[in-house]
């Protein structure tokens, strides 16, 4: 197993397939985009599905989340996706995405082993979707949601950051389109995980603003009163059910304690938290020749030094070098 020091065990793997992304989310990156990582640097196809075999079927994985970047842009998608799917044990296969693409591509990822997607939608407004995002490219999002939903990618999953005074207007409405749908949305705080590094903790919408702007027109009531666990969002149900919303409060309501996650980047470093500032490189290692138990022992020593939590509320929090972007959803 992939266990740290506190007793957390690992077994949500995220894989980042590149670094390259196709918007430009103010959140995430400048609008001239970033230094992208050379293409002998990338982990090739055989090499992601070398290292996620291992994590299967010795370490323990029981779900593995492709990201980005953006992971549409990757050109052996289908073919990772079909590979990962047949593994024994079959993990759960995800995909997180910005949805451009997703309209021509759903169908095909479905047919390839794909679960289900968590597409990024921030705004139903064009306008504002332009000034977020630099490109002009809310429809590619709205019809590759749509096209998730028609080749059963379900639950396919929403996720909306909002921002003070940009879009925190449209939490209702964006509830609302997801509601009609059949989408799950879930809100998440935004994260110090930019590559201007001009994070504030005032200009967050916290957990409990997302809520209090969800229920001047919702009724919502706690859809478990039980731990959520490692789920990184809190449920509610809406309206009496059986839809549900969810809200991710990273910052304000960490949930570190039972953290299950792992991160592979697309350059093969294990990260063993979003925010850590060290990483292990599996690639190097692999490339001269190291065995499957090698790169297993030194996944597992990776995870064994986890700390016991992000860390952003201490005063010597440090924010990553690497942007979301090159870490991976």
């Amino acid at each position: 197993m992939l266990q740290d020091s506190f007793g957390r065990v690992a077994t949500d793997l995220r894989v980042s397939l590149t670094d390259r992304c196709n918007l430009r989310c103010s959140y995430c990156m400048p609008p001239e985009g970033l230094d992208w990582l050379p293409k002998a640097g990338l982990l090739t196809a055989d090499e992601i599905v070398r290292l996620v075999t291992i994590g299967v079927e010795r370490l323990g994985i029981t779900e593995v989340r492709y990201t980005g970047g953006e992971p549409l842009l990757r050109r052996e998608l289908l073919d990772i996706v079909t590979r990962t799917a047949a593994l024994d044990p079959t993990p759960q296969v995800s995909l997180t995405t910005n949805g451009i693409g997703l309209a021509r591509l759903a169908a095909p990822l479905a047919a390839a082993g794909l679960h289900r997607v968590n597409v990024s939608l921030d705004t139903l407004d064009r306008e504002t979707f332009k000034r977020l995002a630099h490109r002009d490219r809310l429809a590619d999002v709205l019809d590759g949601l749509a096209a998730a939903e028609a080749a059963g990618l379900r639950p396919v999953k929403v996720n909306t950051v909002l921002m003070r005074s940009v879009n925190d207007h449209e939490a209702v409405p964006l509830l609302r389109h997801c509601l009609e749908r059949g989408y799950e949305l879930r809100f998440i705080e935004q994260m110090p995980l930019d590559a201007q590094h001009g994070w504030r903790r005032d200009d967050m919408i916290t957990a409990d603003e997302i809520l209090a702007l969800l229920k001047e027109s919702f009724d919502l009531v706690p859809d478990s009163p039980v731990e959520r666990g490692s789920a990184p969002a809190e449920l509610f149900v809406v309206d009496g059910g059986p839809a549900r919303v969810g809200v991710i409060g990273s910052v304000t309501r960490p949930f570190c304690g039972a953290c299950d996650r792992v991160r592979l980047t697309a350059d093969g470093q294990i990260r063993n938290c979003l925010f850590a500032t060290e990483e292990s490189d599996l690639r190097a290692a692999m490339r001269s020749g190291a065995g499957d138990d090698e790169l297993a022992e030194r996944w597992t020593a990776a995870v064994r030094g986890k700390r016991a939590g992000h860390g952003i509320d201490d005063p010597a929090f440090l924010q990553p070098s690497r942007p979301m972007s090159a870490i991976g959803g």
